[in-house]
C-alpha cells in the first residue's frame, strides 16, 4: 500500500507497542524497520560477536559498513565509529530491536523519578526538569504492558500498594542471589526479586525459561524472552491492520505546513514515498533525533538532540572464598531499591541487583583483578579460580542530564545513502558521577557483608552516556522552548507527528527504562487521533 492511517518508524520497544495499540483501535498501520526479523537461528551464540560483547562484530545489525557515526570524546577528539564499536551506542537493529536480546529487567520508574527537579532543585549547568506527567498517569499503562508482554515478578513492589501483582511468579533466587540476600539481611536492607520480561512459567503459548547461560546479548533458544517481536507486533499483525516492512530505511519525513504527510523510505536501493495521516517516530533516541533533524522538524528552539542520556552503571565485584556461580540462568534474581532516593547530599540514586550469567570472556575483559596478567598461565590460573567465586552488585544510576550532551548532524561524514550521520558529543553532568560513586560504595558494602574477601570497582569520570538505555533527545514538556514533544508525545507545532520511544524521557530513571518506554508508547498511541 502507498497510504496508511499511521506509519511507525522503528519496530522496537516503543514502536511495537504503538503498532499493537493503533492496529487494535482499527487503524491501518505500516511498521517500518531497517533491520530484519531476529530469532535464535539468525543471531547465534558467538561469544565475541553479540550485543553484550561486540568486540569483532555483533549479531543484530545494522551492517558494519555504510552506517558510521561520529563520536566526539570529552577532549574533543573526533572518531568515525562503526555499529559494533562502543562510541556508536547501538541499541540493536531488527524487529523487536533490543527486546530480542535484552535481559529484560522490567522496572517501573519510581514516582520521584518523574519529579527530580522539584525534589532536588536544578544543579547548576544541568538541564534537570520534571516530567509533565506523573507516575500515577502512567500506572495503568505500566500495568497494561506488564500483562500484554509478560513479566515475571510475583508480588507487586510494596512501594506501589494499589497495583496488581505481576502476571507470572518471580524466578527463584540463584546461589549468588541467596548469598546476596544473606548479606542484605546483615545490613538490614530490604530486597526483592528482579522483575523480568521472561517467562518463569509457560505463557501466551510459549515455553518457560530453560535457565541457559546466554541471556543478555542473545535471542532466547526456547522463545521464553518476551519482547515486542513475539507479543505486541504479532498481535498487531493478527488484526489484519498492520503491515511490517523490513530492510527499509526512512530517509525523511515529509510535511506540509503544520502536518506531516508521509515518509520517504529506501527499500532495495529504491526510494518510495508512503503517505500517512499520522507518523510515529520510534527509531531510538539517536536515530529519531537524527531523522527529525534531517527532516527539519520540531527544532525551532534548538532542542532536538539535546539532553542525550543513557545510564552510568554502579558496578562492584568481589571474590568469595567458595564458589557461588551455579550457572543457572537468566541469573538476575535479587535487588534492592533502598537507595533510589533519599540519599543525603546525592541527587537521585539507583537500583542494585546481581547480574545475569556472565560469559567467561566478558568476565575476563570487564571484571579482572588489575594485578592479574592479561594472558598466559597466570591469567588462566586466575580464571579457573575466580570465575566460579565471582559475585557482583550493580545497577543503573539516575543520570542528571546536560544540555550539551547531544545528537547533531555531522557536517562531513555521510552514510551509504548519502545522508549526514549522527554526531554524538558532550558529557553527562558531574552530579551523575557523584551519584555513581555513592552507589558503587553501597555495592561494595553489600558484597563485603555477603562474604567477599576482595572487592573491586572502576573509577568514575565524565563521559557521553547513551548506550543501550539511550533517551532524552526529544524530551516531553509543556513549554516548546525547552522540549520537543508535548505531554502526549506529539511534536510541538505539528498536528500529526508523534514520538514513542526513549527520546521523550525527561530523565531516564534509576532503573532499566524499557518498561517505561513501552508504557509511554502505550499511552501515546492511545492519544493519536484517528
Amino acid at each position: 500500500m502507498k497510504r496508511y492511517d499511521a506509519v511507525i518508524v522503528g519496530a522496537g520497544a516503543g514502536g511495537g507497542i504503538a503498532a499493537m495499540v493503533l492496529a487494535e483501535r482499527g487503524a491501518r498501520v505500516l511498521l517500518i524497520e531497517r533491520g530484519r526479523w531476529l530469532d535464535f537461528n539468525t543471531t547465534g551464540r558467538d561469544h565475541l560477536r553479540n550485543h553484550r560483547l561486540s568486540l569483532y562484530g555483533h549479531n543484530t545489525g545494522p551492517e558494519l559498513e555504510g552506517n558510521p557515526r561520529v563520536y566526539v570524546s570529552p577532549t574533543g577528539k573526533e572518531t568515525k565509529v562503526r555499529p559494533h564499536e562502543g562510541g556508536w551506542n547501538n541499541v540493536a537493529s531488527g524487529v523487536g530491536s533490543g527486546t530480542v536480546v535484552y535481559g529484560g529487567q522490567a522496572w517501573r520508574f519510581h514516582p520521584l523519578d518523574f519529579r527530580m527537579a522539584s525534589t532536588y532543585g536544578v544543579p547548576e549547568g544541568s538541564s534537570l526538569a520534571d516530567w509533565p506527567i506523573s507516575h500515577d498517569e502512567l500506572a495503568p499503562h505500566y500495568e497494561a504492558v506488564e500483562w500484554a508482554v509478560g513479566v515475571s515478578g510475583g508480588a507487586a513492589h510494596p512501594g506501589y500498594p494499589d497495583r496488581r501483582d505481576y502476571p507470572m511468579p518471580a524466578f527463584p533466587f540463584t546461589k549468588k542471589g541467596r548469598t546476596l540476600r544473606a548479606g542484605a539481611e546483615k545490613l538490614g536492607w530490604e530486597t526483592r526479586p528482579v522483575p523480568l520480561l521472561i517467562n518463569s512459567i509457560p505463557n501466551q503459548g510459549r515455553d518457560a525459561c530453560a535457565a541457559c547461560q546466554h541471556c543478555v546479548g542473545f535471542a532466547c533458544p526456547v522463545d521464553a524472552k518476551n519482547g515486542t517481536h513475539n507479543t505486541a507486533i504479532p498481535r498487531a499483525m493478527a488484526t489484519g491492520n498492520c503491515d511490517v516492512m523490513t530492510h527499509a530505511v526512512v530517509t525523511k519525513v515529509e510535511k506540509s505546513g503544520s502536518r506531516v504527510t508521509g515518509v520517504r523510505v529506501v527499500v532495495d536501493g529504491e526510494e518510495t514515498l508512503i503517505e500517512a495521516d499520522t507518523v510515529v517516530l520510534a527509531a531510538s533516541a539517536i536515530e529519531t533525533a537524527r531523522l527529525m533533524l534531517l527532516s527539519d522538524l520540531g527544532n525551532e528552539h534548538d532542542q532536538v538532540g539535546r539532553n542525550l542520556q543513557g545510564h552510568y552503571y554502579a558496578v562492584a565485584w568481589g571474590l568469595m572464598p567458595d564458589p557461588v556461580q551455579d550457572g543457572v540462568g537468566p541469573g538476575a534474581s535479587i535487588s534492592t531499591t533502598r537507595f533510589s532516593h533519599g540519599n543525603e547530599g546525592i541527587v537521585g540514586g539507583g537500583m542494585l541487583a546481581d547480574d545475569f550469567v556472565v560469559l567467561p570472556v566478558v568476565f575476563a575483559k570487564w571484571f579482572q583483578n588489575p594485578a592479574v596478567p592479561k594472558w598466559g598461565k597466570g591469567h588462566k590460573d586466575w580464571m579457573r579460580y575466580a570465575y566460579r567465586r565471582f559475585l557482583t552488585a550493580m545497577g543503573p544510576v539516575h543520570e542528571i542530564p546536560h544540555p550539551d550532551c547531544r545528537v547533531t548532524l555531522d557536517p562531513s561524514v555521510k552514510d551509504k545513502y548519502g545522508l549526514p550521520v549522527a554526531r554524538l558529543s558532550g558529557t553527562t553532568h558531574p552530579e551523575t558521577v557523584r551519584a555513581t560513586e555513592f552507589m558503587v560504595a553501597r555495592a561494595k558494602e553489600w558484597l563485603i557483608a555477603s562474604g567477599c574477601e576482595e572487592v573491586f570497582s572502576s573509577p568514575q569520570e565524565l563521559h557521553l552516556s547513551a548506550g543501550q538505555h539511550q533517551a532524552g533527545t526529544c524530551r516531553m514538556g509543556d513549554d516548546p522552548r525547552t522540549s520537543v514533544v508535548d505531554r502526549n508525545g506529539k511534536v510541538h507545532g505539528m498536528e500529526n507527528l508523534y514520538v514513542a520511544d526513549g527520546s521523550v524521557h525527561v530523565t531516564n530513571g534509576g532503573f532499566n527504562p524499557v518498561l517505561t518506554i513501552m508504557a509511554n508508547a502505550h499511552r501515546t498511541a492511545g492519544m493519536v487521533g484517528l
